[in-house]
């Protein structure tokens, strides 16, 4: 299945959202436009299903409580929702719906408590609350059925499929000195602290397959890589990953990860990523650390392995060089234009002037990325 539809309201940019999502959607915008917290929709949704530590609750607080996600033009609207259409295609009626509002108690403990929660399948609604239990127990609203395991039987098909949701921005520093840091990884890892010991938890096969293909990505974007190998150290048992560089002397250009280049750690983590499920992916701006000749290719790889795998990708980006790919269609792209009421998301192609330079021959990275520069950005040059 893939999302074929969001839609929200009151989400921390964004007063209002309702776009189309294709199989690979690239999110474009200024800096904090939202582009973050468009993914992290999808996110919330994940840390509320998810059966070890999620639910409504634990969602909403880890990111600060309602009057942080609400988004600050609502003024009287307390109410935050959020609905997604899921289906196996663009353009047809979803299979499911699942729709969901929440605001935070005015008095009392000031709980979270959601507002309504709907689903839809095949048309047909099966779930529509708050219904006569909530009524005699408002206690019941503080949860969502899609965090309760013994609710949510009729439409556990989408709660699984909420779980499986992966984000991946990998910040190369965490994953090059995890031993020395030593913090508290958070639970989906986000940031890739964690990376080598998911890589040490997939079977030995699925492992050496995957970093066969990786490997040889890395030869061809990392000059001089030779070889790329999972091994433990000796003494702590410790999974790391090295490659061999060629050198004049034999065995003397082994490497591990806390050696490799910020572009070669996220490369390779990003390439993992895509291999590693069929999940929905959310990428944040995998053109950090390489080079734009390497960056231009990024696009038609995630075409590749998605048309594989038949998965769904979602991208944010500042990158022109991402978006040069003539391949990449103009409804695969979300602009976001921030304004004082809130940003606005809309598809690249429904606006007329895009279209018609699209339609032209320019490329999306070409029509679109210049629109996301603020119009004062100029005056920078003159601050002393």
């Amino acid at each position: 299945m893939i999302v074929s539809q969001i839609k929200v309201k009151n989400w921390r940019n964004f007063q209002w959202v309702d776009v189309q999502l294709r199989e690979r959607q690239f999110i474009v915008g200024a800096n904090a436009s939202g582009k973050s917290n468009l993914l992290d929709v999808f996110r919330f949704v994940r840390d509320i299903a998810k059966q070890e530590g999620g639910g409504l609750q634990k969602a909403v607080k880890i990111r600060g409580g309602v009057s942080k996600i609400r988004c600050l033009a609502a003024r009287r609207d307390p109410e935050i929702a959020i609905e997604l259409h899921l289906g196996t295609a663009q353009n047809e009626t979803p299979l499911w719906r699942y729709a969901f509002g929440f605001k935070q108690e005015p008095r009392g403990r000031r709980q979270t408590c959601i507002t309504y929660e709907r689903v839809w399948k095949n048309g047909k609604q099966i779930l529509n609350r708050p219904d006569q239990n909530d009524g005699r127990d408002p206690e019941r609203l503080t949860q969502t059925f899609l965090e309760q395991i013994n609710a949510n039987h009729e439409f556990r098909e989408i709660v699984r499929y909420f779980q499986e949701i992966t984000y991946l921005h990998l910040v190369p520093q965490l994953l090059r000195f995890a031993d020395s840091i030593q913090g508290r990884i958070l639970e989906d890892d986000p940031f890739g602290q964690g990376f080598l010991e998911r890589l040490a938890r997939t079977t030995e096969q699925t492992r050496k397959s995957r970093l066969s293909k990786i490997e040889r990505a890395l030869k061809i974007a990392v000059p001089q890589l030779e070889q790329l190998e999972f091994v433990r150290d000796e003494v702590t048992g410790r999974p790391h990953l090295q490659a061999l560089y060629s050198h004049w002397r034999p065995n003397a250009g082994w490497q591990r990860e806390d050696q490799f280049s910020d572009g070669t750690l996220r490369l390779l983590g990003f390439l993992w990523a895509l291999l590693e499920s069929d999940s929905l992916l959310l990428l944040e701006e995998p053109e950090l650390s390489l080079h734009s000749g390497i960056v231009s290719l990024l696009a038609p790889i995630i075409f590749r392995m998605q048309r594989n795998r038949k998965r769904q990708v979602l991208v944010s980006t500042h990158s022109d060089a991402l978006l040069r790919e003539q391949g990449i269609d103009g409804r695969e792209v979300l602009l976001l234009t921030p304004a004082r009421e809130g940003t606005t998301v809309e598809i690249a192609s429904d606006i007329n002037e895009v279209r018609t330079l699209l339609e032209s021959g320019l490329t999306v990275g070409e029509v679109v990325v210049p629109r996301t520069v603020p119009v004062d950005a100029t005056q920078m040059s003159f601050i002393e």
